[in-house]
C-alpha cells in the first residue's frame, strides 16, 4: 500500500502535469487520494518517495534537484554519480528491466516522454506509477524541471536552475542579434541507416536555438524518411552530422556513404566542406545540462570567421 505521502504527490502531479505537452506527461494510475489532507510538506512527502529514473538525463535532472533515487539506469558511457552508488540497477534505458523495476515497488518512475509510446503500455501493465519528461528541447526540459520541483518539493532548486538557463540564453540571443544564419541539414544516423532530423528532434532545437534555419522545418516529426534527390533540391548551406548510437560505426559510415555515394558531390555544403560531424555527447537524443557546451559548438559551426557558403572552388 503506498504512504500518504505518495499519495499526496500523486494528486499534485495528475494536477500540475495531467495531458501537459511541454513538461511532463502523466495518465495512470490515478491518483488515489488527491486532498493533500496528510499535513505534511512536499518536502517531507518527496523524501519519504521512492523515485527509478530509467535515463542517463533523467537521473541528472534528480541530482540537480537533490532528489534520492531507488533506481538507476544502466549506462557504459556515463558514470553513476557517487550519490546514486548503492541504488539498485534497472538496466537499459532504452528497456528497463520491468521485473527489477516491480521489485524495487517505486512511487514514481520517471522517464523522457521519446519512450513514452514503448514504455507507457509496459508500466500500466505493471501497475508503475509513472511520469515522462519532455526532454526534446532544452525549453522542454526547463518546463519539466519546473514541475518536478512543484511535485518533490524542490520549486527553489527548479528556479534557480530556469533562473540560470533564462540568464544564459537572453545573452545568447543578444550576441547573434547581427548574424545571418545558414540553412542547415541535419542527418541522425543510426546502424547501417540514416535519418534526417528536424527542430522537433533535440539536435534540431539545438540548432534552432543556435539561429540556424532547418531545410526540413515545418512538420510535427522528430525525424524524417527523406531521398537524397530531395535532399539536394533544398540546398543547404551546411549538413551537420551525428549519431544514435555506436558512434565510430556511424561515422564511418557516413565517410563511406558521402565517398561512395555520386550524388552528395552535387551538393553545395558539400563542394564548399561545409559537413560537420557533431558528438552524440552534446548531440544525442535527450536534452541534458550540456547544452552550453552544444550552442558553443554551434558557434563555432555556424557563425564561422570566413565561412564560404557560396559553392565552387
Amino acid at each position: 500500500m503506498r504512504s500518504k505521502a505518495g499519495k499526496f504527490a500523486a494528486g499534485i502531479l495528475c494536477a500540475l502535469l495531467l495531458s501537459s505537452v511541454t513538461g511532463c506527461v502523466n495518465q495512470h494510475p490515478a491518483a488515489e487520494d488527491t486532498d493533500g489532507s496528510s499535513g505534511q510538506s512536499e518536502e517531507t512527502a518527496a523524501e519519504e518517495l521512492r523515485i527509478a529514473a530509467t535515463s542517463v538525463a533523467v537521473m541528472q535532472i534528480c541530482e540537480k534537484l537533490d532528489l534520492d533515487l531507488a533506481g538507476v539506469p544502466h549506462s557504459d558511457l556515463t558514470d553513476i554519480p557517487e550519490r546514486y552508488e548503492t541504488a539498485e540497477s534497472i538496466g537499459s534505458p532504452m528497456s528497463p528491466d520491468l521485473e527489477i523495476l516491480s521489485q524495487l515497488d517505486p512511487d514514481w518512475v520517471l522517464s523522457p516522454a521519446s519512450l513514452i509510446n514503448d514504455l507507457q503500455p509496459k508500466y500500466e501493465e505493471a501497475g508503475l506509477r509513472y511520469a515522462f519528461l519532455n526532454l526534446k528541447s532544452v525549453p522542454g526540459m526547463f518546463k519539466s524541471i519546473q514541475e518536478l520541483g512543484e511535485l518533490f518539493g524542490r520549486t527553489d532548486e527548479a528556479q534557480k536552475l530556469v533562473g540560470e538557463f533564462e540568464s544564459y540564453y537572453a545573452d545568447y540571443q543578444e550576441s547573434h542579434e547581427d548574424d545571418t544564419p545558414p540553412t542547415v541539414l541535419i542527418l541522425m544516423g543510426l546502424p547501417g541507416s540514416y535519418v534526417v532530423a528536424t527542430e522537433n528532434s533535440y539536435v534540431g532545437s539545438l540548432v534552432e536555438m543556435a539561429g540556424g534555419i532547418n531545410v526540413y522545418g515545418g512538420t510535427e516529426d522528430e525525424f524524417l524518411n527523406v531521398n537524397t534527390e530531395d535532399m539536394l533540391q533544398k540546398d543547404p548551406d551546411m549538413i551537420l552530422r551525428t549519431a544514435h548510437a555506436m558512434p565510430e560505426s556511424v561515422m564511418q559510415m557516413f565517410a563511406e556513404e558521402f565517398d561512395t555515394n555520386d550524388i552528395w558531390k552535387h551538393f553545395r555544403a558539400v563542394q564548399c566542406g561545409q559537413v560537420y560531424d557533431l558528438s552524440n555527447e552534446e548531440f544525442g537524443m535527450s536534452a541534458n545540462f550540456n547544452y552550453q557546451n552544444a550552442l558553443k559548438t554551434l558557434d563555432e559551426i555556424l557563425y564561422a570567421d570566413g565561412l564560404n557558403l557560396s559553392g565552387g572552388e
